[in-house]
């Protein structure tokens, strides 16, 4: 595969698994029976404001990759585009999606909406073009701190649900079952999507964080 080729598919990855997490998100969101951790957070703001889920992700997402700055993160091309597009194509599957209300269709949502969750992930996490804003957080609390990514990533997760439920977001079994599935699934799909490194490396962008620090965008 020639460098043109390889750059050529890795931008595919990137904004086809960006475009997915959205939808995967909204999925869940129509699912209705428990959101990822940082979308019960995005959710109880929209809540709080009146502004769309999509357009509170985006501004959450701005604000965390302001954090970046005191951590001495370095963002690459993956880190702002996940903050517009995720909550973009978030609010678009949202206003194509019907409304649902009985759990013979809100259980397959919930579940299509984590396994296309764990595509996303892998996809543009294998683009290598760097992490989302909020994985770069914890690996820079990791980083500045010298606690485990674990902590660092349970810590500031459990903050993110306790503050989003209490303002009105999501949470139930499928806040669980997405905190069990979504790893072994995004480790799963960043085999099947990882993109031939090229001769050298690559020059034109940041790489992506560890892949044992993966997390909710």
């Amino acid at each position: 595969m020639s460098t043109t080729d390889r750059l050529g598919r890795r931008l595919i990855q990137l904004y086809a698994g960006l475009a997915l997490y959205g939808a995967s998100s909204a999925l869940l969101v129509e699912a209705g029976l428990g959101l990822e951790p940082w979308n019960v957070l995005h959710q109880g703001l929209a809540e709080l404001t009146g502004l769309t889920i999509g357009v509170v992700s985006i501004g959450v997402g701005a604000a965390v990759l302001l954090l970046w700055i005191p951590l001495r993160q370095r963002p690459g091309l993956g880190t702002v585009s996940n903050v517009f597009v995720v909550g973009i194509a978030m609010d678009g599957a949202l206003a194509a999606l019907p409304e649902v209300h009985t759990l013979t269709v809100r259980i397959p949502l919930l579940v299509a909406g984590i396994v296309l969750n764990g595509v996303a992930t892998g996809l543009y996490i294998a683009a290598r073009f760097g992490p989302g804003p909020r994985d770069g957080l914890m690996t820079g609390l990791h980083r500045r701190t010298g606690r485990s990514i674990r902590l660092m990533r349970t810590a500031v997760e459990v903050a993110v649900v306790v503050t989003g439920f209490l303002l009105g977001g999501t949470i139930g079994v499928g806040t669980l079952l997405y905190a069990l599935a979504i790893g072994p699934l995004a480790q799963f799909f960043l085999r099947v999507f990882a993109v031939p490194a090229a001769p050298g490396g690559s020059t034109v962008v940041a790489t992506g964080q560890p892949r044992r620090a993966i997390l909710r965008r």
